[in-house]
């Protein structure tokens, strides 16, 4: 059976890749494959993969909050735009969970020009500058003209004294991070350039979702018993984490949720930040 992708191409049905998808969500054999049975009669020569993705969504947010919370995680990250502002935010916690020293939304003046960098992370004495790449659309990814460029603003910026964790700090790593994904050439140009770069699934063994799941950095836009309305009200409140959330119902509260919603969404909360 033929279906359509995001980005246009046809290809042929893949259960086994969906039900690779639906283990993901921490859902057990026997759930994956009541969803995948349903899936099976419903589906149809032509089908869209973002119609399997909903219908998928659907069954399993019937069985369980948390397990459709961490099957729609790719949608949830992308839900941290428009322009990419609450994504820097949430880069900056990935790296804050990994003992980093972490500053957002900074400006440093280079040899030739000033630049605003995204983030800038400090561990053992090494400063590095990320650079987020934000894309709304699944289908579109980074090209070799992004760590070109980026590469000539780390030139600029290294090799001199810049004023941010203390006055006299120096710039020696780089890094590119996407929601999204790199093409060939562009990881074969970072490699060469000595560029970090992180992406959806690059690098295969500890990717943006390895390290999602692997410290329960789940994004607040995943939880299923909220509205995108009160979503948003959370990010800018600078909850940008579920975790963040785990005996915090002031913050609930304050975006008018009532006290039975706000039992709802911290049980799904509970449960997601409980798996492992």
């Amino acid at each position: 059976m033929k279906i359509i992708k995001h980005s246009g191409d046809i290809v042929d049905f893949d259960k086994n890749k969906l039900e690779r998808s639906l283990l993901k969500s921490g859902a057990n054999k026997l759930i994956v494959d009541n969803v995948l049975l349903a899936i099976e009669k419903e589906i149809f020569e032509g089908i869209s993969t973002k119609s399997i993705y909903k219908l998928a969504f659907s069954l399993l947010k019937k069985e369980s909050n948390s397990h459709a919370a961490r099957y729609n995680l790719r949608t949830a990250i992308e839900l941290l735009g428009p322009a990419g502002f609450f994504f820097e935010k949430y880069i900056s916690r990935l790296f804050a969970s990994d003992g980093y020293q972490t500053i957002t939304n900074m400006i440093l003046q280079g040899k030739c020009i000033s630049h605003e960098i995204d983030v800038i992370i400090k561990k053992d004495n090494i400063i590095a500058i990320i650079e987020c790449k934000f894309h709304e659309r699944r289908e579109t990814n980074s090209d070799v003209k992004v760590p070109m460029y980026i590469l000539s603003r780390f030139n600029d910026l290294k090799d001199k004294h810049h004023q941010i964790f203390t006055n006299k700090d120096e710039i020696s790593k780089c890094w590119i991070i996407s929601n999204n994904r790199f093409t060939s050439d562009a990881i074969a140009f970072a490699k060469c350039s000595d560029l970090n770069i992180l992406s959806w699934d690059y690098p295969e063994s500890n990717n943006f979702r390895h390290k999602i799941d692997n410290n329960q950095l789940y994004p607040v836009t995943c939880l299923t018993t909220l509205t995108l309305a009160e979503k948003e009200k959370l990010l800018i409140l600078n909850i940008i984490l579920v975790k963040e959330l785990i005996n915090n119902s002031e913050s609930l509260e304050k975006i008018g949720l009532s006290v039975n919603k706000i039992k709802i969404v911290l049980k799904e909360v509970s449960e997601l930040c409980k798996y492992i």
